[in-house]
């Protein structure tokens, strides 16, 4: 049995296609907006156990799309840490709550947006990060704690981006590597969702029916991708992370507040 209320599709459907335009052409950060979307008709959690399967799907769409421009070396630093965070997040999502993780991640985010439009506006351009005897320590940090995050809030495009996006990379080559990335990251949390009991019959068939809009959410986002400048898709990029940070950050406050 699906869910039937029709409520619920009114913020799913809109959830997943704001979570592939995302993974197709504007990077992680806007998906943070889909579990909260949905939670609006069920639980944070069930939200995110029908989200996952859609996806994957999304990303074999992506990596199909993307896979020729991925930057493997910049994988291979952050891929071990990303799998610790999966790993971490499987052990304490069944009795932890989310809303400190809530802030920490927010709080970062909004940090990192400061010092980017701080140092924009004062000296009128982007400062680019070297590479340092740091980078993969940094690396390591920032993908384990986007997979920690992605794991047990769906928001790991926040921590992720706070690495990748100072790197200036090239606009294709960003996003390439951040959809690889989420593709193996995604992939190593059905495990633990699947271990915590969450993978019922009706999240799955539920997921079943909303998988259908996956590619074209996806697609929608590789035509912004390749019609913007790159100017454009790293701010929009550096706009998006403001919002999750700032969403994330109250949604955490608030819960500590109640």
């Amino acid at each position: 049995m699906i869910i039937s209320d029709p409520w619920f599709y009114v913020t799913a459907i809109p959830a997943v296609l704001i979570f592939g335009i995302g993974k197709g052409g504007l990077g992680g950060a806007l998906g943070v907006v889909a579990v909260p979307l949905m939670s609006l008709t069920v639980s944070s959690t069930q939200a995110a156990a029908i989200l996952l399967p859609i996806l994957c799907a999304m990303d074999g769409v992506a990596v199909k799309q993307h896979y020729r421009h991925v930057d493997t070396t910049l994988l291979r630093k952050m891929l071990p840490g990303a799998v610790l965070g999966v790993a971490i997040a499987g052990m304490v999502m069944s009795y932890s709550s989310e809303n400190r993780l809530q802030m920490v991640v927010g709080s970062l985010c909004l940090l990192f947006c400061g010092h980017y439009y701080f140092t924009l506006f004062v000296t009128g351009q982007e400062k680019q990060i070297s590479s340092s005897k740091y980078d993969r320590l940094l690396a390591f940090f920032w993908a384990g704690l986007s997979g920690f995050s992605s794991t047990t809030i769906h928001a790991g495009g926040g921590p992720a981006s706070i690495y990748l996006l100072p790197l200036k990379l090239d606009k294709v080559t960003l996003i390439a590597t951040m959809a690889v990335f989420f593709a193996v990251v995604n992939a190593f949390k059905l495990l633990p969702f699947y271990l915590l009991g969450q993978f019922d019959y009706t999240n799955l068939m539920t997921a079943l029916v909303l998988i259908p809009l996956a590619p074209v959410g996806v697609k929608l986002g590789v035509w912004m991708l390749h019609r913007f400048s790159q100017a454009t898709i790293y701010h929009v990029c550096y706009l998006l992370l403001l919002i999750s940070g700032a969403k994330l950050f109250w949604a955490g406050i608030g819960s500590d507040l109640l």
